[in-house]
């Protein structure tokens, strides 16, 4: 799996020292891969605007104001320079001139134009194409961005709406995944004809939960309702007739024959759990978290299999996932303890199914509360307390930190605890050394358990077996190669 981290606040709203300073950390934790929001309102000009401005070109990267671009430029050539691919987002809200009209407080995800939004994706293709020639800055090409993901979280009225509606002789409709539909078909035509049709793309990237059925205009809705309506089936994976058919706009299903000229096709999904443990499931039928992640490839085949528009066993990609902590959230958060747990967990539980290709940590840093509000209010912190440090400027590392560097999980299988883990902080290829020391429930003392592991795995990761009774406490220590230093991994009850 390749490990992703994302932290828009400092990779692409940051100063450039904060950038750095941010790939830097995320280099030594081990991250390989950085997902970065390409926000179409943060790029395009006047985006409070109702009107477009005169003569804008948005399929033309030089038509929109240079300095917008900068801090993303900054971005690639940074995250080249220390061997971090970088995988663009480029998603709404857009300008207010390219979305359509609403009195309600949905206006910045209502129905955005898919023209619009495909030549923007088209300006960030052709920018990141490895050709472009950046205007303002090094004055050089910029680097190529070959790993793309279309729109973010398109069932969930924040950044997609209306998300259902009551439609005369049909009933309540899903609307957002027709939506979606036209925005990915124009995203995904756009990357073909920049040049990127041989990149890795991702469609989907869905939040996990939501309604059972359209509700309104406002409310989310679980990704496997999403999917099926994207591609007009109904729950038991049948195409939509007659009326219901024509409300959702099937005759546009066809265009998604696109997807086929990109061979390298992914789906992305953000399979949070909230506060529950990443083994414990939500109740929601068509909710999709790390605890029964298996239902997303399942569902996925079932569109392949009954559409002909997806890949056979397409491959998944967990792209933001995290818990946040309390301290400082105190409505939403875990205990630090088990944000460490949780982030093991679901690590483990996703490279042990096939079909994923890597598993995503939100955020490296916390996000500062909202100080406008009361402090004892949800509101003051509405903002993400998932991060692996706490907010800057003290930064200080919470035990997720090292939890996430040096993963390690623990199970009991009868007479023997099954280890796990990964040497994910060490660099990529090279054979590492591992000693696996373990306390027996009720002492105070560690002991050393079998021999050295060498770990061979590219990516640093390593699984054993090793005779000991429930409740033991296990840990990972790593040996530097030339024997000058060690490190811990978390400790870890088998249970």
């Amino acid at each position: 799996m390749v490990s992703i981290m994302q932290d828009d606040n400092q990779l692409a709203y940051g100063t450039p020292s904060q950038r750095r300073d941010a790939l830097n950390r995320m280099k030594a934790l081990g991250v390989e891969a950085v997902r970065v929001t390409l926000l179409w309102k943060a790029l395009a000009p006047d985006s409070s605007e109702k009107k477009k401005p005169r003569g804008f070109n948005g399929a033309d990267p030089g038509d929109y104001p240079a300095r917008h671009w900068d801090n993303f430029d900054d971005l690639v050539i940074a995250a080249k320079e220390r061997g971090i691919a970088v995988y663009l987002n480029p998603t709404g809200s857009g300008p207010r001139w390219a979305h359509g009209t609403t009195g309600s407080r949905l206006q910045r995800s209502w129905r955005p134009d898919p023209v619009e939004f495909g030549k923007f994706v088209r300006a960030a293709g052709r920018r990141y194409s490895g050709k472009y020639v950046d205007e303002n800055g090094t004055k050089a090409k910029l680097p190529r961005v070959d790993w793309w993901a279309i729109w973010n979280e398109g069932n969930q009225p924040g950044w997609l709406s209306p998300q259902g509606a009551k439609v005369k002789g049909v009933g309540r409709i899903a609307l957002s995944p027709h939506l979606y539909r036209d925005l990915l078909v124009a995203g995904a035509r756009a990357l073909r004809r920049t040049g990127h049709a041989d990149d890795l793309v991702l469609i989907g990237e869905t939040a996990p939960l939501g309604e059972e059925k359209a509700k309104g205009p406002g409310s989310a809705l679980r990704p496997g309702l999403f999917l099926r309506e994207m591609f007009c089936l109904n729950r038991r994976y049948r195409s939509y007739r007659g009326r219901a058919a024509e409300a959702r706009n099937c005759d546009g299903v066809g265009k998604l024959d696109v997807l086929a000229q990109f061979p390298r096709l992914g789906f992305g999904h953000h399979p949070y759990t909230k506060k529950l443990s990443p083994r414990k499931r939500d109740k929601g039928r068509d909710a999709m978290t790390m605890a029964n992640i298996g239902s997303l490839p399942r569902a996925l085949d079932k569109i392949a299999t009954r559409t002909g528009l997806l890949p056979q066993d397409m491959p998944v990609f967990l792209t933001e996932y995290g818990y946040e902590t309390s301290p400082p959230d105190p409505f939403s958060g875990v205990s630090e303890a088990l944000q460490a747990e949780y982030l093991n967990e679901g690590d483990y539980i996703a490279w042990k199914h096939p079909r994923i290709f890597s598993n995503a940590q939100f955020q490296l840093f916390d996000v500062p509360p909202r100080e406008e509000f009361p402090r004892d209010s949800t509101a003051y912190w509405f903002t993400y307390q998932s991060g692996l440090f706490t907010a800057r400027p003290s930064a200080k590392p919470k035990p997720a930190a090292s939890a996430y560097a040096f993963p390690l999980v623990a199970r009991q299988k009868g007479a023997n605890a099954r280890i796990w883990g990964q040497v994910r902080f060490a660099p990529n290829g090279a054979t590492q050394e591992v000693v696996l020391q373990v306390k027996q429930r009720g002492s105070q003392s560690w002991k050393i358990s079998g021999g050295l592991i060498e770990v061979t795995h590219s990516q640093g990761y390593f699984q054993t077996k090793r005779p000991s009774a429930a409740g033991a406490t296990w840990r990972a220590v790593w040996v530097e190669p030339d024997r000058s230093g060690v490190m811990f991994s978390r400790e870890a009850v088998a249970r």
